[in-house]
């Protein structure tokens, strides 16, 4: 038998095989034998660092990252920097969705279209030679029809997130569904109404050039360009709030075309004494009726005129926004 070594404490290795040197035998353990040999000693006069403090965690990673100070004491930092959002971000990130989209440039392309077609075709129809009392009154009917593109454009800049599936997406980048809602509205609002006052304003110069009559007023070019502009604007703003509550593009559009088209239609059958109110009520303040008053071509002498059906449709539209606010909030995705 071999005597233990004094470094460490001994051990047992029993020895394998018959013969007259079989038995047990004391080792010392390998790692502690070669220790010494791969550790050499370290001289603290060739390593300064050694000698000094460790910094703490916490105060270096707010050295490193200063923005970051609101991450909490001791909370995880992460080494990208990360910046609150806001709702210019949520504007950015609309702006780019909507301008990128094929139903966009389809929807808005034919609203110019019908707009500055129609309203041209209109003005070669009357001719120069009629007076036209009023002189803008002509393109009511192109303004008209496209707003039903508008509206169109309205539902689905919200209601095809919903089908897709992508508004999980959106509100995952901005959980905050009030600042996404109201940055689909701002954005939709704004294009809408550039646009379609950029194509009134072309028709209205347009009828001024080829048309005679009464020059127009100040408050007629403005009730004719940027009131229809509004109308229209705030008209696909509607449309967009009926397609957050309801979440679904066939029924939202179905919808807003109803409300656009069924008051007009139903007073037109409605031919008895006894619901001539009714009647009365349905024309005066129905969207062909409202519209036309911005042209000074009223349907009926009675009811809303001047900027008046704008600011209904604005209360509208107003109403119905807040629902919409009010059921993103509580609904989930």
């Amino acid at each position: 038998m071999l005597q233990p070594q004094q470094p460490g404490p001994p051990q047992h290795l029993a020895a394998h095989g018959p013969g007259r040197d079989a038995g047990t035998m004391l080792l010392q353990p390998q790692a502690q034998q070669q220790a010494p040999a791969q550790q050499p000693a370290q001289d603290p006069r060739h390593h300064p660092q050694a000698q000094q403090p460790p910094v703490p965690q916490q105060a270096h990673a707010q050295q490193a990252h200063p923005h970051q100070a609101w991450a909490g004491a001791g909370g995880y930092v992460s080494p990208i920097p990360v910046r609150p959002t806001h709702l210019g971000h949520a504007l950015a990130s609309e702006w780019t969705k909507i301008r990128s989209l094929r139903s966009t440039i389809w929807t808005l392309g034919v609203m110019v279209a019908l707009t500055v077609g129609i309203g041209l075709l209109a003005t070669l129809a009357a001719g120069s030679t009629r007076v036209m009392d009023p002189l803008l009154g002509v393109g009511f009917v192109g303004v008209l029809l496209g707003s039903l593109c508008v509206i169109t454009l309205g539902v689905l800049s919200i209601s095809s997130e919903y089908g897709t599936g992508m508004i999980r997406t959106t509100l995952t980048a901005c959980p905050s569904r009030a600042r996404v809602l109201t940055a689909k509205a701002v954005v939709f609002f704004a294009l809408a109404l550039v646009l379609t006052t950029v194509a009134t304003t072309v028709v209205a110069l347009l009828d001024t050039a080829l048309l005679r009559g009464p020059a127009p007023t100040t408050d007629q070019w403005l009730r004719a360009t940027l009131g229809a502009g509004l109308y229209v604007a705030l008209l696909g703003l509607l449309a967009l709030a009926v397609g957050a509550l309801l979440r679904h593009s066939a029924g939202a559009i179905s919808t807003m075309m109803g409300v656009v088209l069924l008051p007009m239609l139903l007073a037109l059958f409605l031919q008895g004494e006894s619901v001539k109110d009714l009647q009365r009520v349905l024309i005066e303040y129905s969207v062909p009726s409202a519209l036309a008053q911005l042209y000074d071509i009223p349907f009926l002498t009675t009811g809303p005129s001047g900027w008046t059906p704008l600011l209904i449709l604005a209360g509208v539209t107003a109403v119905v926004l807040g629902g919409a606010y009010a059921a993103v909030a509580q609904r989930d995705v």
